[in-house]
């Protein structure tokens, strides 16, 4: 290789395409913060907008409404990458590797919360969308800087901590608020249902689990709270 060819070698592996590289390849176990602060933002900036200002059939409306929005953007993004290229400098923090040429998470997360809105009571899918939006993350973000102890595929008993104890939080916060059952049966159920969703999320299934942890639970909070009397 003559000298020429060397420091056009060099000049090309600069420190920026070094980064560019490494965000380009980032994966489930990268803990990608701008990705992780976005997921945990629109959680619960919608979370709150419903609560306060929304009705459930508006919610729907607005909801399903960004979900096609959402779907034709990523439509278009895979679709002509040689034009979504301009915009690598943002799509390099928010999308794992794996999402460079296909749907990415965004697609499922809205989805899902369509679907629990549309399928629940407002304080069981406030739960539900709390959950995804904080507990989810943050288990990641435990589980990646500070899970030492493994167990599962690709779990860690302090990310599942985190996970259990964030929805055990959130659920006992809504549902309080909430329901007008005596307190004691209402922690009975948010500390029931949080270990079955936290032992829910350890199985390692092929489907997004940002489609699958609100579904699930809602589905346990409302079969659950049916089942011992309280209303929502």
């Amino acid at each position: 290789m003559n000298d020429n060819n060397v420091t056009s070698l060099r000049e090309e592996v600069t420190p920026e395409s070094e980064d560019s590289s490494e965000n380009l390849t980032a994966t489930r176990k990268s803990l990608q913060w701008p990705r992780r602060l976005m997921h945990m933002g629109m959680g619960v900036s919608i979370a709150t907008i419903y609560h306060f200002f929304l009705t459930h059939q508006r919610a729907i409306y607005i909801l399903g409404t960004c979900a096609c929005v959402i779907y034709i953007v990523e439509q278009i993004r895979t679709s002509y990458p040689e034009y979504m290229a301009k915009f690598e400098g943002v799509f390099k923090h928010i999308f794992r590797a794996e999402e460079q040429l296909k749907e990415s998470a965004g697609v499922p997360y809205i989805m899902a919360l369509l679907l629990t809105i549309m399928s629940f009571p407002k304080p069981i899918a406030l739960v539900a969308i709390l959950t995804l939006a904080v507990a989810d993350p943050l288990s990641a973000i435990v589980g990646i800087s500070k899970g030492k102890h493994k167990w599962g595929v690709g779990k860690s008993i302090e990310g599942s901590a985190a996970f259990f104890i964030s929805t055990l939080l959130i659920s006992s916060t809504v549902l309080l608020h909430f329901s007008d059952a005596y307190w004691g049966w209402v922690i009975a159920l948010t500390l029931t249902s949080s270990l079955i969703i936290s032992a829910f999320e350890l199985i390692p299934l092929r489907i997004d689990d940002n489609l699958t942890i609100p579904l699930f639970t809602a589905f346990t909070l409302w079969i659950l709270g049916t089942s011992i009397g309280i209303s929502f």
